[in-house]
């Protein structure tokens, strides 16, 4: 019996997109297309929230590859043509040859997305969200160091650099490119401008925001602080402070700046906001407002100015990657028994070492530990030779804080980053806060300690509130005697 003429076509159909191998590779990207979505889309779904690589994923590649994919089965069955037209060519008429060519193709190809969709795709996206991802550029190695024993490490980088929404992934891409393009022209600055510092900067509201609980009523912070004479003995103070972290009913610092209807604007002279001249205060449940001027900028016209909203990160700024100075990085070391607080003036000649001016990480590796051998073999000998183990200790912990917190090739050092919490190591809240911002009426921003914070001991030795806390024996057992 004679094939009728639509099996006819229908073979003929099926021949023409096995014809040439064009058309098998357009399938082939077509079928990676559709796995791609279907195994991207339920992870952009279940995910709770806008995330920019799973939309990379989804909403890039596979437009292009279905566009390819297109293009390459024109061209294939454009080319693939001459062949149909010869009724002897071989697997034209043979339909079950054409259809084990289809199902192998399709099988074959289905399988091998399948394991990429779901082995290598999802762990792409995995790994492009992790600081392991942002930290394979050299450049980044400060932050990625800094990040890894801060509150915040256990976050992947996107949920807080990246804003909400398309037009934070699309700004992100961006910013992405830009900053390839700097890394492979070797057009990146040095020192790495941070955030606040480049303006590009996420949104508070958009980050902190998303875990942090702003409207939070009340909150009260114990902080113990631990620092270290510079006598032989090493004396240790103990400052014990209670923060008024506060909130919308206690009032305390997240109170005065946060509560619902106050907003506070300032403008600052610097990309770093360190330099503060003009404040303004207002509050829509009260009708307070107040407009604040340094002493010094009185004379000053602010009225082309851009004023700043106040949020989170004006005064967490470096929330994630924070460094510290040379004398906190001792102070840190022997709190915490990692040298030996019975060295005489290792505080002293610890920080002495970390301020060397060592212009790169090898150079500081030999030097550090050189000058405590040096100094402890002329001015104590005796203890030189019996206590040599904990001299090359404390010369190799030093040498580890040194280089987590100096990197001259990236014009990183003590100090390059300001941290604003609080007003140890940098001006932080006395930006604001040192007394010396007015009214016209006279009236000045507070800088009443007790309206932040209540001292139980400040700089003293033995401290008996730690006594009564109980935490005068576990501070102790990490002294490194």
């Amino acid at each position: 019996m004679t094939e009728s003429t639509p099996q006819r076509r229908r073979g003929r159909l099926l021949a023409l997109f096995t014809a040439h191998w064009l058309v098998q590779v357009g399938l082939g990207l077509l079928l990676t297309a559709v796995v791609t979505v279907m195994v991207i889309a339920p992870m952009h779904l279940n995910s709770g929230e806008d995330n920019p690589y799973i939309g990379l994923a989804l909403f890039v590649p596979a437009p292009l590859m279905v566009l390819l994919g297109i293009v390459l089965i024109g061209v294939g069955l454009w080319a693939g043509r001459k062949g149909l037209r010869q009724p002897q060519t071989a697997g034209i008429d043979d339909r079950s040859l054409v259809l084990r060519r289809l199902v192998l193709f399709v099988v074959v190809t289905s399988g091998l997305n399948l394991v990429a969709g779901t082995q290598v795709t999802t762990r792409a996206v995995e790994h492009m969200e992790s600081p392991q991802f942002c930290a394979s550029c050299h450049v980044m190695t400060p932050e990625a160091t800094a990040f890894d024993p801060g509150s915040h490490a256990g976050l992947e980088c996107v949920d807080c650099h990246v804003g909400s929404g398309l037009g934070g992934w699309l700004e992100s891409k961006l910013g992405g490119m830009r900053q390839l393009w700097k890394v492979v022209s070797e057009q990146v600055e040095h020192p790495i401008a941070s955030g606040i510092a480049s303006g590009r900067m996420v949104a508070s509201s958009e980050t902190c925001e998303r875990c942090h609980w702003k409207e939070r009523p009340a909150a009260l912070n114990l902080r113990v602080l631990r620092t270290h004479g510079e006598d032989e003995a090493n004396t240790p103070e103990t400052t014990v402070l209670t923060l008024h972290v506060g909130g919308t009913r206690m009032g305390g610092i997240h109170g005065a700046h946060l509560s619902p209807g106050v907003e506070i604007r300032f403008v600052a002279t610097d990309p770093a906001r360190q330099d503060i001249p003009w404040v303004e205060y207002s509050n829509s449940s009260t009708g307070e407002q107040r407009t604040y001027v340094r002493a010094d900028s009185k004379q000053q016209s602010f009225a082309d100015a851009q004023p700043i909203k106040m949020e989170c990160i004006d005064c967490h700024n470096r929330a994630a990657h924070s460094f510290v100075s040379p004398e906190r990085a001792v102070d840190i070391a022997l709190t915490y028994g990692l040298v030996s607080s019975s060295l005489p003036y290792l505080k002293k000649v610890g920080v002495e070492a970390l301020r060397g001016d060592w212009a790169s990480s090898e150079e500081a590796a030999r030097a550090i530990p050189a000058a405590l051998t040096e100094y402890y073999g002329e001015a104590y000998p005796e203890l030189s030779a019996s206590r040599a183990a904990d001299v090359e200790e404390a010369g190799r912990v030093l040498t580890e804080l040194w280089s987590r917190n100096v990197y001259p090739d990236l014009g990183v050092t003590w100090g390059t980053y300001p941290d604003n919490r609080g007003h140890q190591e940098f001006p932080g809240c006395f930006r604001c806060h040192e007394g010396e911002h007015s009214t016209e009426a006279g009236e000045t921003i507070t800088k009443n300690c007790f309206r932040c914070h209540a001292a139980s001991a400040v700089a003293e030795t033995a401290p008996e509130i730690l006594r009564v806390l109980g935490l005068d024996q576990p501070i102790n057992r990490m002294r490194r005697k």
